[in-house]
C-alpha cells in the first residue's frame, strides 16, 4: 500500500479547491474595502477574497466532494477535520474501493472495503488481507507509512497551506450573481469562466463569508465536480473504535512477511 491512492486523492481534493481559489478567490491587489458586516454590498472580487480568508482561518470544517476531482469521476470525499490532527469520514475511489478513516492526533484507524484491498495490494494479497481483517479497522499511528499515506487527506493545516499558495496566482474576471439558497444557507454566487468551464463559488450571505459550495461545469448539465463546505469551527467527533473492533497494523504486517 505504499504510495496509497488516497494520498493522491488528498492532492486531488486540494487541487480542486485550489482551482476554485485560483479562478475565483483572487481579487486585484488593493481592492476597495467594504464593511465587514455588509456581505451583500461586497463586489465579486471582495466576496471571493473574504471567502478565501474565511476558509483559511477555519479551525475545523466538514467537506464533501464528488465528481471529477482529478483521480477519476468516481472519486468522492466526506470528511470532518481540524488543525489538531483529528479527522473522521470516508474516501471513495469508485470501483477501486473505499475506505473509512478515523484519526485522533497520531492514532489512526482505517477500514478499507474488499475492492480497496484488492486494488492496493497486488498478487492476491489484498483478498487475503481483506479476509484476515474482516469488518474490523486497521489500527496504527501516523508513523506507519501505510497509514500516513492514507490519512494525508485528513490534515487541515496542510490543506490550508496548500490553498494559501493560490494567493500567488494571477487574478481573473469575476461575476457576482443574485442571492440564492444553497443547502439551506443564504448565499451569493461568484462565477468565472475559463477554458470552456464555468466555476461557481457560493459564499454565505450572512455571518462570516465562508464558502458554502464550489462547482465546476462544462455546460448546463450536472456539474463535473462539486465541493461542499460546512461545520466550520465545530468539533470533530471523538468516538474511536473499541479494541475488539480493530487489528493492530504491526502484528498484521508481521503475519504477511
Amino acid at each position: 500500500m505504499s504510495g496509497s491512492r488516497t494520498g493522491a486523492c488528498s492532492a486531488a481534493l486540494c487541487s480542486t479547491v485550489l482551482t476554485a481559489l485560483a479562478v475565483l478567490a483572487l481579487c486585484p491587489a488593493g481592492a476597495t474595502a467594504a464593511p465587514a458586516d455588509d456581505t451583500g454590498s461586497l463586489s465579486a472580487d471582495q466576496l471571493a477574497r473574504r471567502s478565501h480568508d474565511a476558509l483559511l482561518s477555519a479551525r475545523s470544517l466538514h467537506v464533501t466532494a464528488q465528481g471529477d476531482l482529478g483521480s477519476g469521476a468516481g472519486t468522492s470525499f466526506d470528511l470532518t477535520l481540524d488543525r489538531s490532527g483529528n479527522c473522521r469520514g470516508s474516501v471513495s475511489l469508485g470501483p477501486q474501493g473505499s475506505v473509512e478513516i478515523i484519526r485522533r492526533g497520531t492514532d489512526v484507524w482505517i477500514k478499507p472495503n474488499a475492492a480497496f484491498w484488492k486494488n492496493e495490494v497486488p498478487g492476491g494479497g489484498g483478498s487475503a488481507l481483506a479476509s484476515l481483517v474482516g469488518d474490523r479497522y486497521l489500527k496504527g499511528t501516523t508513523n506507519d507509512p501505510v497509514l500516513r499515506n492514507t490519512t494525508d487527506v485528513c490534515d487541515l493545516d496542510t490543506f490550508q497551506k496548500y490553498l494559501d499558495t493560490s494567493a500567488k496566482l494571477p487574478a481573473t474576471d469575476l461575476t457576482k450573481g443574485r442571492p440564492t439558497t444553497v443547502d439551506g444557507v443564504a448565499a451569493i454566487p461568484v462565477t468565472a469562466t475559463r477554458q470552456g468551464r464555468t466555476y461557481t463559488l457560493d459564499v454565505a450571505a450572512s455571518g462570516k463569508p465562508y464558502p458554502v459550495r464550489f462547482t465546476v461545469a462544462r455546460g448546463p448539465a450536472a456539474p463535473d465536480a462539486t465541493v461542499r463546505f460546512g461545520g466550520f469551527d465545530q468539533p470533530v467527533p471523538t468516538a474511536t473504535p473499541a479494541a475488539a473492533d480493530a487489528v493492530d497494523i504491526s502484528g498484521l504486517m508481521s503475519k504477511q512477511s
